[in-house]
């Protein structure tokens, strides 16, 4: 009789071994498939967040491009002349004038740092080298690149 039950009990171990493996094997597909449906999920995340990048850039590289344009435009029609004869003239005459009333005030307010160095003590070597900066140098240069560098490029382009 133990054998008989010892051989139920066992044929029904056996029997549910299979279907217990085939229980923890689904248990791990369905594991696996959720792992890779996170991974997909995250890929495409990223995917997206790169093409927001993309298009971001794009957006920017089209509104610059549009900038640009803009710019080019306003500065050529300032070029143009109006037909208004006063009107030609005094658009002629705003840089220059402004390019003068900005060095006379420059030229003024070093001469002032000059002259307060002396009337301080300072003397004069000390007072010019403290006056001249390398702000100063670097404006200088810029004015001397755009009136005489700037000239010899119109002349080049001119010749072309």
């Amino acid at each position: 009789m133990i054998e008989t039950l010892l051989g139920g009990l066992l044929g029904g171990a056996f029997r549910l071994a299979p279907e217990i493996l085939k229980w923890l094997d689904r248990q791990g597909e369905r594991g696996h498939e959720l792992a890779m449906q996170d991974k997909a999920l995250e890929f495409e995340k990223i995917r997206g967040a790169q093409r927001m990048t993309e298009i971001g850039a794009s957006a920017d590289a089209a509104w610059n491009t549009g900038v640009i344009e803009a710019l080019r435009d306003a500065v050529q029609a300032q070029g143009g002349k109006t037909g208004v004869s006063w009107a030609d003239a005094l658009s002629v005459s705003v840089r220059p004038v402004i390019t003068y009333w900005f060095m006379a005030l420059y030229c003024a307010a070093k001469t002032a740092a000059f002259a307060a160095a002396l009337q301080a003590g300072a003397e004069w070597t000390s007072a010019v080298v403290h006056a001249w900066t390398e702000a100063d140098q670097a404006l200088w240069a810029g004015v001397l690149n755009f009136w005489f560098l700037g000239r010899t490029l119109d002349k080049m382009n001119r010749g072309r």
